[in-house]
C-alpha cells in the first residue's frame, strides 16, 4: 500500500501527485507507527539513491515528508532520525535546479518549525539567511544550475532587446533585471516565510534589526518577484505578533515586532503600496492589512496613517481588479465608518501623494489619482479641501492633456466635481477648462464624450446662464458640423504616426494590416511596456487623433441629455431638438448607426426631464431616425431603438404613441406592433 502511494506521489503528472497526497493523508490517519516508519525509510532511500533523481520524485517525496512530519512521534528515536535526515536533504534541495523542488523544500522546513518549534529556525537560520544574502546580487556562474539559468536568462534578454536594438540598451536591461529569475533568492525567501508561519508567535524573539535590514533590501530589490515575496514575508512577520487582543497586546510593546519596528515597517509598506507592479502592490496590501489589524486600537493605527492612508485610499481605484477589491475590503475592515474623517484629518499628506501619483509613468496610477482627487471634492468636508483646491485643479489641468484617454476622462470628471463643489475657487480656471471640456466632448472614445457631457452639466449647474450660453453655442456648432462629415476618412487617419496608438488600443480595421503586425517587437500586456516610460504599453490607451464631426455631434447628444435635467436649461434644450433631429438625417458615413444608437438611448431621458407635454411637440422629428434604427443591421442600434420605443410608450402612453405614428407614417405601424412583442435586450 505504502509503495503504491509513493509511486503515485512521484508520478510525472501533477494531478496524480496531488492525488497521492490525498491518499497518503488517509493512510496516515490510521496512525500506524510501523507503516509510517516504513514510509519514512523509503522516502529517504528515494531521495539519496542517485544524483540523477527526477525532479518529480524529489518533489513527491518532499510532499509526502510534509504530511508525515505532522504525525511524527518525537519520542521515537527512529522517527527522530528521519527528521534529522529529511532536514539535511531539504537543506541541500533548497539550491536544486528545479524551482518546484526548492519551493517544496521550504515548505518542509515550515512543517518542521510547526511540529518542533523555533529550534529548527535557530539551527537553519544562518544557512537560509546567507542563501538570501548571497543571491541579492547576480553572481558569476559557479555551478551547472547557474550556467543553465544564465543561458535561459540570455535567451529572455534577447527576446526583450530584439535584433534591431542595441544590446546594451538601458531600458531593456532594466526590464531584464526586473522580470528575469534570480536563482534561489525568491525560493529562499519563501522558505523563510514558511518557517515564520510555522513558528507562529514563538518567532517574535528572532525578529531583530539584522533580519529586517535583510528583508528591507528585498522589498527594494530591482526584481519585482523578489519584492513581491519580500512583502509576503513581511506579512508573515506581522502575523507572528497578531494573536493577542485588546489591551493584552499593550503589555507586549517591548517584544512585539509590530510595536518595536512599526515605523520601519510602515515606511517600506508605503513604498510597496505605490509599486509599479500590481503583484507587488497586492503583496504589500496583504502585509498592510495584517499590520494595521494587528494593532489593538484605532488610536494605535493612527500613528501610521500619514504614511499608509494615502496609498491605501488610492489603491481602492487601481485598475488591477485584485488590488482594487482587496484594498476596498481592507479599507472597510481597518477604517470601518471613519474613513472620511481619517482622510479629512490627514488631508495634507493625502493631497501630496495624489499630486505625486499623477506624475507616475504608469497610466493606471495617474487614472486612479484623478479618481481619488474627484472623491476629495465630492465626499470630504469642503472646509478641509478648500486650502488645496488650487493645487488640485492645476494637477487636473495637467492630467486633462494626458496621452492616455482614461486619464483624460478621469481628469475631466474630477474637474466637473471640483467646479460644482468649489465654483468660486474654480472660476478663474474656466478659460483653460472650456477648450479641454469641448475637446473631450468630441473625443474618439465614447466614454470620454459621456464624461465631458457630465462635467459640462456641472459647469452649467455651478455658473448658471452665462455658462449655459457658452455651452449651447458650442453644441450648435458641433451639431451643425455633421454635414461636413466625410463619407470615408483617410486610411487610419493619424493613428499610424509614430507614437500614436502604437500598441493597438482600439479594435480597428487597421488590425488586419499585415505590415503593422509582422516582425514587430512584442510586449507583455500591462507589464513590460509601461515600464519603459510614460505613455507606452498595450493597456496604456495612448490613442489620439483628430475628432470627426459625427463624434462631436454624438457628444452633443449626451450633453443635451445632461442639460435637460437642469430646470433652467430645459427651454434652451427644446430649441436645439430640431437641430439634433436634422443631424440624424445624414447617413452618408459608416458610423451614422453609432450616432443613431446614442440618440435612441437619450430620447426617453429627454422626454422625461423636459416634460412629456413639451417633448410631444418634437416627437415627429425623431420618428424617422428611430424606425430607421430599429430596422438597422447593427444589433446595438436596433436594440437601442426597440427599447426607446418601449420607454416612450410608457411615458407618453401606448395609444397616444400609436396614433402619432399612424398620423406621421402608417407604414411604421407594423414595426411598432411587432416591437411590442419583442423583449428588449
Amino acid at each position: 500500500m505504502s509503495e503504491q502511494i509513493l509511486n503515485i506521489l512521484c508520478s510525472s503528472k501533477k494531478i496524480e501527485r496531488d492525488g497521492g497526497v490525498v491518499h497518503l493523508h488517509k493512510m496516515l490517519s490510521s496512525n500506524d507507527p510501523e507503516e509510517r516508519i516504513c514510509l519514512e525509510t523509503r522516502i529517504i532511500q528515494m531521495l539519496t539513491n542517485s544524483d540523477d533523481t527526477p525532479w518529480e520524485t524529489k518533489q513527491g517525496c518532499l510532499l509526502g515528508s510534509k504530511e508525515i512530519i505532522q504525525r511524527v512521534d518525537l519520542n521515537n528515536e527512529r522517527e527522530l532520525e528521519f527528521i534529522s535526515k529529511i532536514t539535511d536533504i531539504s537543506r541541500k534541495l533548497l539550491t536544486d535546479i528545479e524551482v518546484r523542488v526548492r519551493l517544496e523544500s521550504g515548505e518542509v522546513f515550515g512543517a518542521l518549525c510547526q511540529k518542533i518549534g523555533p529550534t529548527v529556525y535557530e539551527e537553519e537560520k544562518e544557512f537560509v539567511l546567507n542563501l538570501i544574502l548571497v543571491n541579492l546580487e547576480r553572481q558569476v556562474c559557479v555551478d551547472d544550475s547557474s550556467r543553465i539559468e544564465q543561458i535561459e536568462s540570455e535567451k529572455l534578454f534577447e527576446k526583450l532587446v530584439g535584433n534591431g536594438q542595441r544590446r546594451n540598451s538601458a531600458d531593456a536591461a532594466q526590464i531584464f533585471h526586473d522580470t528575469a529569475g534570480w536563482k534561489n533568492l525568491e525560493t529562499s525567501l519563501k522558505c523563510l516565510q514558511a518557517m515564520v508561519l510555522g513558528c507562529g508567535t514563538k518567532f517574535q524573539p528572532y525578529v531583530n534589526q539584522e533580519l529586517l535590514n535583510l528583508l528591507f533590501r528585498t522589498t527594494m530589490h530591482t526584481n519585482r518577484f523578489v519584492r513581491e515575496t519580500g512583502f509576503y514575508v513581511f506579512s508573515a512577520l506581522v502575523k507572528c505578533g497578531n494573536t493577542e487582543k485588546g489591551k493584552e497586546l499593550d503589555t507586549m510593546c517591548d517584544t512585539n515586532p509590530i510595536y518595536v519596528f512599526g515605523h520601519e515597517f510602515s515606511q517600506h509598506l508605503a513604498l510597496g503600496l505605490a509599486d509599479n507592479w500590481s503583484q507587488v502592490r497586492l503583496a504589500a496590501s496583504d502585509a498592510t492589512r495584517h499590520f494595521l489589524l494587528a494593532l489593538p486600537s484605532s488610536q494605535a493605527r493612527e500613528t501610521f496613517y500619514p504614511q499608509l492612508l494615502p496609498q491605501m485610499c488610492l489603491n481602492r481605484y487601481y485598475i488591477a481588479e485584485g488590488v482594487r477589491i482587496y484594498s476596498q475590503e481592507t479599507w472597510r475592515q481597518v477604517m470601518g465608518s471613519h474613513g472620511r474623517s481619517m482622510v479629512q484629518r490627514y488631508i495634507a499628506p493625502t493631497v501630496t501623494y495624489y499630486t505625486t501619483a499623477t506624475q507616475s509613468d504608469n497610466h493606471a496610477v495617474r487614472e486612479a489619482a484623478c479618481a481619488c482627487i474627484a472623491e476629495l471634492a465630492s465626499k470630504i468636508d469642503q472646509a478641509a479641501v478648500r486650502p488645496f483646491v488650487q493645487v488640485l485643479l492645476d494637477t487636473l489641468l495637467t492630467c486633462f492633456q494626458d496621452d492616455s484617454w482614461p486619464v483624460r476622462d478621469a481628469a475631466c470628471l474630477a474637474c466637473g466635481h471640483f467646479i460644482l463643489c468649489f465654483s468660486e475657487e474654480s472660476a478663474h480656471s474656466l478659460e483653460a477648462l472650456y477648450p479641454l471640456f469641448f475637446a473631450n466632448l468630441g473625443d474618439p472614445i465614447s466614454s470620454v464624450r459621456q464624461g465631458a457631457a457630465t462635467s459640462l452639466g456641472n459647469v452649467v449647474r455651478a455658473y448658471g446662464h452665462p455658462a449655459l450660453q457658452i455651452v449651447l453655442e458650442q453644441a450648435k456648432s458641433y451639431l451643425g458640423a455633421i454635414k461636413d462629415q466625410p463619407a470615408e476618412t483617410d486610411k487610419y487617419t493619424q493613428d499610424s504616426c509614430e507614437g500614436q496608438a502604437r500598441f493597438g488600443v482600439i479594435k480597428r480595421q487597421r488590425d488586419n494590416d499585415m505590415d503593422l503586425h509582422t516582425d514587430q517587437q512584442m510586449y507583455s500586456c500591462g507589464s513590460l511596456a509601461p515600464k519603459m516610460g510614460r505613455g507606452g504599453g498595450c493597456s496604456n490607451h495612448k490613442f489620439n487623433r483628430p475628432s470627426q464631426p459625427w463624434e462631436k455631434a454624438d457628444g452633443c447628444v449626451y450633453l443635451l441629455g445632461e442639460l435637460s435635467s437642469i430646470p433652467e436649461a430645459s427651454k434652451e434644450v427644446l430649441k436645439l431638438l430640431p437641430l439634433l433631429a436634422n443631424a440624424c438625417q445624414y447617413q452618408h458615413y459608416p458610423q451614422h448607426v453609432v450616432l443613431l444608437e446614442t440618440v435612441c438611448k437619450q430620447l426617453p431621458s429627454l422626454a422625461k426631464h423636459l416634460g412629456v407635454r413639451a417633448f410631444k411637440a418634437y416627437l415627429d422629428l425623431f420618428l424617422d431616425p428611430v424606425f430607421r434604427s430599429i430596422e438597422s443591421e447593427n444589433a446595438l442600434t436596433s436594440s437601442a431603438a426597440s427599447q426607446c420605443l418601449n420607454q416612450l410608450s410608457s411615458l407618453i402612453g401606448p395609444n397616444i404613441l400609436r396614433a402619432r405614428v399612424n398620423n406621421y407614417n402608417p407604414r411604421y405601424l407594423d414595426r411598432l406592433d411587432a416591437n411590442i412583442f419583442i423583449a428588449p435586450f
